[in-house]
């Protein structure tokens, strides 16, 4: 048995030999928490003598699926392996809806849809129902039956909170009435299925509990409401239920997960053993401290405090930057300094952050010093589909000849201009020797036009649209894409009620943060010099992913990951936490549980960024430091030890120093040109374009800036 508990500390030995029945273990961050779960299935075959085809084992995701089998081949080989049933809840289901077809109203060969198949299938039923899109949108409708669906709330049982929900519910019963036609099951219909199967057959039941004697489960607070009743089913009879969870690193509420389920957990099995990992196996002790600091004000988690056989480690550093573009190169600049300076190398470093429109200020400091880096589970800024459609307007407003940007946006938002009549305006185009908004331009009253009367009013609306907007060429780049997003209907088309909607609606906001940049410039060369700005950036070649280089990542796509080096930036109230999570004492303290999984990431060094301005999600405004800052120790950051690092002392400026006209040298962004300036308080604020990164706005206390 060496070879299965020696490497095993005493709290892992615990949780792996613990006797049958339920055992919950508590694994904080970098305790082993797959390792107790790998050991326990070898132990329970080689110790108990437990056959691998009684044996359960799920995860969350692939990935961690194969990362188990992996360790189980090293631990007990392939044959044995092999017999064990190890996969994702939605993988497990499949397998067993498929085989129990015969007691479903589905046939074995039923068809799983994805997203856009939910999608499509979600349009068809508002259609049917003589619903308008525009008013119920098929993104938020769906959400809305997901969640429900979760919840374990059929299309029966499902009771609209609101009037503005009684739609939702004609859809809910329309669109499982259709996949039942079509053979078809969506993501929740494969775990609320299979709740109904092994709620309503009992001869099922009883045949699945019998099979699988020991269920082990990974991320077990992740599960939702259907996943824990699956749980729950499969384990009644034998109630070997070994499940690894830690509440402190629940941060998917958002997509149903309920960290609940593990103090449910306790209460549905009074009987249960409890092992708790605490020795942490990643990170300094200093790092460890700043966790605790901040996820202690929890109420709702089992207590425990992380600690190390690692060094105590170096300080946090924190660190103030006039706005986001200095955060930005202060972030470079560290990372820049630890690799010439300390021996790390690029891909030892990560930013996080709270949302995908953060990456943009970090993303264009990072082009522009050539230095690669990976984007990690996000597309790229200016790659956004949502960035891309609106710039796109801008192209066609100005340069009309753009016949790629007005492809593009021509049925964007819908406007019922299909494919079929875009080819045939296209090929129309193409045999006049015109552009396609020259086709446009000459489409009514052309005879010739192979375009039917009803397709032709379309087209002809979306041609004064545009007409319209170019004619407004006399405003600022912001307030001509203010004005595109107002007329298009853009805005009302990417906010449809969801999650999904609001951030891409953020990102739009931020890209309004770039326009408002070149605003004070001449309108004769803002809307030019923006869209030069936004190419530089986005015509970037992609870089490849293998390549060593520095991670920008969320904070929630950090978990299950662990670097060297953590600089986690925006660390402000109303981005961390965010301004829509702070109505609830549950909403505040999933914002905290998701700063803890930031904190606790760093294997050796940790930077907590903020700004003492910023201009995010179209708001430029003073910052107020997050209040996460003064639940960390004030003696575990460096410098002074205080407890909310503050700004430099600044000159009181009385008089503005700097006038529209003068030529300045700046330390960092070279010669440039000032555009504006203001008092702000006791402060300067001075607009100005520098030849080399372009416009910038700084505070002159702040600023190591000349005239020349």
């Amino acid at each position: 048995m060496e070879d299965i508990l020696g490497e095993l500390n005493p709290a892992q030995r615990q949780g792996v030999e613990a006797s049958q029945g339920p055992i919950l273990v508590v694994a904080g961050p970098g305790s082993g928490k797959t390792r107790v779960l790998t050991h326990r299935v070898a132990y329970l075959i080689k110790y108990y003598s437990v056959s691998p085809h009684r044996i359960m084992a799920v995860t969350f995701t692939n990935k961690a699926a194969r990362e188990m089998k992996e360790r189980l081949h090293r631990l007990i080989g392939f044959q044995v392996l092999r017999q064990i049933t190890i996969g994702t809840f939605h993988a497990i289901c499949v397998r067993i809806l498929r085989r129990e077809a015969q007691l479903l109203p589905y046939d074995r060969n039923f068809v799983i849809y994805d997203d856009g198949d939910q999608l499509s299938l979600v349009r068809q039923c508002l259609r049917e129902l003589d619903l308008d899109e525009g008013d119920h949108s098929p993104r938020a409708t769906l959400s809305t039956i997901s969640r429900a669906k979760g919840q374990l709330i059929g299309p029966k049982e499902y009771v609209p909170p609101s009037y503005r929900y009684e739609a939702t519910a004609r859809v809910y019963h329309r669109y499982q009435q259709l996949l039942l036609e079509n053979n078809a099951l969506d993501f929740d219909d494969l775990l609320m299925v299979t709740v109904q199967l092994l709620r309503h057959n009992e001869e099922a039941l009883h045949r699945y509990q019998r099979r699988y004697q020991h269920i082990l489960v990974d991320e077990f607070q992740d599960t939702n409401v259907a996943q824990y009743a699956i749980l729950k089913l499969l384990a009644g009879h034998h109630r070997n239920l070994f499940v690894v969870g830690d509440e402190d690193q629940s941060i998917y509420a958002w997509r149903g997960a309920d960290f609940r389920n593990v103090r449910r957990f306790r209460e549905d099995y009074s009987d249960v053993q409890v092992a708790l990992l605490e020795q942490n196996y990643r990170s300094t002790q200093t790092i460890l401290d700043a966790a605790h600091g901040v996820i202690a004000r929890n109420v709702q988690r089992v207590p425990k405090k992380l600690w190390t056989e690692n060094e105590a480690g170096l300080p946090v550093t924190a660190f103030e930057a006039y706005d986001e573009d200095e955060e930005a190169q202060y972030v470079l600049h560290e990372i820049r300094r630890l690799v010439d300076e300390e021996g790390y190398g690029l891909g030892d470093f990560a930013v996080m952050y709270r949302t995908n429109a953060q990456s943009r200020a970090l993303e264009e400091v990072f082009v522009r010093a050539g230095v690669p880096y990976r984007l990690v589970g996000a597309t790229r800024f200016y790659e956004r589909r949502e960035i891309r459609d609106v710039i796109a307007y801008l192209r066609v407003l100005h340069n009309p000849r753009d016949a790629v940007c007005l492809a593009r946006i021509i049925n964007v938002p819908r406007r019922a201009i299909g494919r079929k009549t875009l080819e045939q305006l296209e090929s129309w185009a193409e045999s006049k020797g015109a552009t396609l908004f020259e086709a446009l331009k000459v489409l009514q009253g052309d005879e010739e036009a192979p375009v039917a009367p009803r397709g032709q009013g379309k087209l002809l609306a979306f041609r004064e649209l545009i007409a319209e907007l170019v004619a407004a060429r006399e405003l600022n780049v912001l307030e001509l894409l203010d004005l595109t997003l107002e007329r298009t209907g853009y805005e009302t088309y990417i906010r449809d009620g969801t999650d999904r909607g609001e951030e891409r609606w953020e990102n739009i906001k931020e890209l309004r943060s770039v326009a408002q940049q070149f605003s004070s410039m001449p309108v004769e060369e803002s809307l030019t010099r923006f869209l030069e700005e936004v190419a530089l950036v986005s015509d970037v070649d992609n870089l490849d992913d293998e390549v060593k280089a520095p991670c920008l990542l969320t904070l929630h796509m950090a978990k299950g990951l662990e670097f060297p080096v953590v600089l986690i930036v925006g660390l402000e109230e109303g981005v961390l936490p965010h301004s829509r999570s702070m109505e609830t004492q549950e909403e505040l303290e999933e914002e905290r549980r998701l700063f803890y999984v930031g904190i606790t990431r760093a294997e050796g060094r940790l930077y907590l960024v903020y700004t003492f301005r910023r201009t995010l999600f179209g708001r430029d405004e003073l910052s107020e430091p997050s209040r996460f800052l003064r639940d960390i120790p004030v003696e575990l950051f460096d410098g002074d030890g205080r407890t909310e690092p503050q700004p430099p002392p600044r000159e009181r400026v009385t008089a503005a120093r700097f006038r529209a006209g003068d030529r300045v040298r700046h330390s960092q962004f070279g010669e440039g040109i000032v555009l504006s300036s203001k008092l702000l308080g006791d402060d300067e604020e001075v607009t100005a374009v520098f030849e080399d990164v372009g416009p910038k706005r700084c505070l002159s206390s702040f600023a190591d800036m000349e005239k020349l």
